[in-house]
């Protein structure tokens, strides 16, 4: 009988280890499950069976994860002898000489890494639709978006194939699709997990790794599994000064000072059912004791939308580049909207890049005044319901349209990439069967305040029960 539906990550390492299950029979219903649900999903792009099973053979390191099937998007970390495509036809060919550290972490925390999982074209849009992999979909609902970029790994979580898996963060992609499809979702600190040793950091600083689960406890674990430099990273995020785990075990976090926001920072309009979801939150939240006020911070929103698109742009470009190893886009293989990003990240001085960056830490910097006075900021993960299929389009040569329509998607979590803060989605409501993600925001550094926060709502709020009927 299946186990992976209804246990945790941890639930599963524990009843591995005690002996009711073993390694491989865990491995063999994740890949029973994969076969039969992913065909209607499209969360993962490759299997990894054979080499799961020779890990498993070799004997499994004595972890929190001992055991657990883990699934690795298909960006940023490399699997040694596997490419990591980053959804481009560009990298189809070409394995990994070595894993990544955040990959040999996670396997001397005992997990199973059996596949690899959907992603843009580059981790560009907030959803999950490329020329190489298709269309990927949201288990809740199959003609929406899982959103993204980690879409696949949220869809795989969300369908029941499997407790936790690896997703990356560069504009909101962790928390994106976590409030797409019901999950728990927490973008570190900047640097909190290292990018290396294939980079020093990724998009200037905004890019982290993370994951996305059903339980709050199987994150916290994770995090503590993953967290640290590596030697010759460029910067680290300060120490956490616990375990994120025994955070979660710790108690309610005190009465914190919760700033609300439902107004986009650009005005913008919010689904009155996300509204209403987010102001219900913040009545649970004084219930649980917390003081909410109606606040937001005060930025400079231009300065931050174009700086965040000038980073976007300029590293797209560098990025081909790199890969083709000429300043020229390729006559193919690139999406049209991925090549008109290149183009404007092609043209742009790099005076003017610097300006942007330099403006992007200004704005930062106001921003982090704003939780000297308050603990929390806690505003809807994205301003809609999970949209129809298809909702960006990776045919547009309109780079700006694009951009236009990711602002209004998701108005906030690209914020936290800028100033570098660690935030998280968390599955508090649903409206006519699809999930709304709350969105909450921590001073720098501050993941264990998120973790005993995020466990004191799992508690008051259960979701692990809220299961999508499809597939």
């Amino acid at each position: 009988m299946s186990t992976t539906p209804d246990t945790d990550a941890l639930g599963l390492a524990e009843l591995i280890r005690g002996g009711a299950l073993s390694a491989p029979e865990v491995l063999e219903d994740f890949l029973t499950r994969a076969a039969a649900v992913n065909p209607q999903i499209n969360a993962i792009t490759d299997l990894l069976a054979d080499e799961a099973r020779a890990a498993i053979a070799a004997g499994l390191p004595d972890g929190p994860f001992t055991g657990v099937p883990f699934l690795y998007k298909q960006l940023v970390s490399s699997l040694a002898g596997q490419p990591t495509t980053a959804g481009s036809r560009l990298l189809l060919d070409r394995p990994a000489a070595q894993d990544s550290e955040a990959v040999r972490r996670a396997r001397a925390a005992g997990l199973v890494i059996a596949g690899r999982t959907t992603t843009s074209e580059f981790g560009l849009s907030p959803d999950t639709v490329t020329e190489l992999y298709g269309t990927t979909r949201n288990p809740w609902d199959l003609t929406r978006t899982p959103g993204g970029s980690s879409g696949g790994a949220a869809a795989a979580v969300a369908a029941g194939l499997l407790p936790m898996a690896h997703a990356t963060d560069g504009g909101g992609s962790i928390r994106i699709p976590a409030a797409c499809c019901g999950l728990f979702g927490l973008k570190p600190t900047r640097a909190r997990i290292t990018a290396g040793p294939e980079t020093g950091e990724g998009l200037a600083g905004l890019a982290v790794q993370g994951v996305v689960s059903r339980s709050v406890r199987d994150s916290a674990a994770w995090f503590d599994a993953m967290s640290g430099p590596m030697p010759g990273d460029p910067y680290a995020a300060p120490p956490l000064g616990g375990s994120c785990l025994a955070a979660t075990r710790s108690g309610p976090p005190g009465r914190l000072r919760i700033a609300l926001s439902t107004t986009t920072p650009a005005g913008t309009p919010v689904a009155p059912e996300v509204a209403a979801a987010t102001r219900d939150t913040a009545h649970l939240l004084a219930e649980l004791g917390h003081h909410v006020f109606e606040a937001a911070p005060v930025f400079d929103l231009e300065a931050m939308q174009q700086g965040f698109f000038a980073i976007f742009a300029a590293n797209c470009a560098a990025t081909i580049a790199r890969i083709t190893g000429s300043p020229t886009l390729p006559a193919a293989g690139i999406e049209p909207l991925t090549r008109a990003i290149a183009e404007q990240g092609k043209a742009l001085p790099v005076t003017t890049y610097i300006n942007h960056q330099q403006a992007l830490q200004r704005e930062a910097r106001r921003i982090a005044r704003f939780f000297a006075d308050y603990d929390i900021w806690l505003t809807p993960t994205l301003g809609c319901l999970p949209p129809q299929l298809p909702f960006f389009d990776i045919g547009t040569s309109d780079p700006q349209a694009w951009y236009a329509r990711l602002q209004e998607f998701s108005p906030w979590a690209w914020l936290c990439n800028i100033t570098g803060q660690p935030a998280m989605s968390v599955p508090l409501a649903h409206h006519a069967g699809l999930p709304i993600g709350l969105h909450f925001a921590a001073p720098y550094g501050a993941e264990l305040l998120l973790f005993r926060l995020a466990a004191q709502l799992e508690q008051a709020r259960p979701w692990a029960e809220r299961r999508p009927r499809n597939p």
